[in-house]
């Protein structure tokens, strides 16, 4: 018999929706900091050009899906799989580190945007005008965008080096938390 796959969260596994929300972001992850490594190493190659053009329009996609993501893992709270002890609270912590630069980052870049009076646009549809007037108080939070990207980096690097040790050293379930529930034959 099969585990019945469900949207929502439980003890043993995230359900369908939390994992779209995680793999989707993931991807987006990806692409975004391949981005920033590519214009840091390779500025003006066909690759980086490829990858920057998206770099704005993914920021606030990710940003829009972090937001949902928060809601729905509010939502699920009290179902979602639950770590005891040291280990269980650094991985809150990491988590909940993650979110909020995942929050963070494209928010202070948008609010750069407004600071040094350029406007923004998603898919073509305005989310802000330019107003006409600068705000340099205002731009210096935007300083602090590429500093937490590079932070969120290395958070997102170690979270995934310590799946691949819970997966493959401690042979622990926690991967597949993520991955859905182990299907039974």
């Amino acid at each position: 018999m099969r585990d019945k796959s469900t949207i929502w969260d439980s003890p043993t596994s995230f359900g369908s929706v939390s994992r779209a929300f995680h793999w989707v972001m993931a991807l987006m992850l990806f692409w975004q900091f391949a981005s920033v490594i590519l214009r840091a190493v390779a500025k003006d190659t066909a690759v980086y050009k490829l990858f920057w053009s998206a770099h704005f329009q993914l920021g606030f996609a990710i940003l829009v899906l972090a937001i949902l993501r928060s809601i729905w893992g509010f939502a699920n709270l009290s179902r979602r799989p639950q770590l005891e002890g040291v280990t269980g609270m650094l991985a809150t912590l990491v988590h909940l580190l993650i979110y909020g630069l995942m929050l963070a980052v494209p928010f202070v870049a948008l609010l750069r945007n407004y600071a040094n009076d350029r406007g923004f646009s998603f898919l073509g549809i305005q989310i802000f005008g330019q107003t006409g007037m600068k705000n340099s108080e205002l731009a210096l939070v935007g300083n602090w965008h590429g500093f937490m990207g590079w932070v969120l980096l290395v958070l997102v690097v170690g979270h995934v080096a310590m799946a691949l040790i819970h997966h493959f050293v401690l042979r622990d379930n926690t991967l597949r938390y993520m991955a859905g529930p182990r299907q039974a034959v």
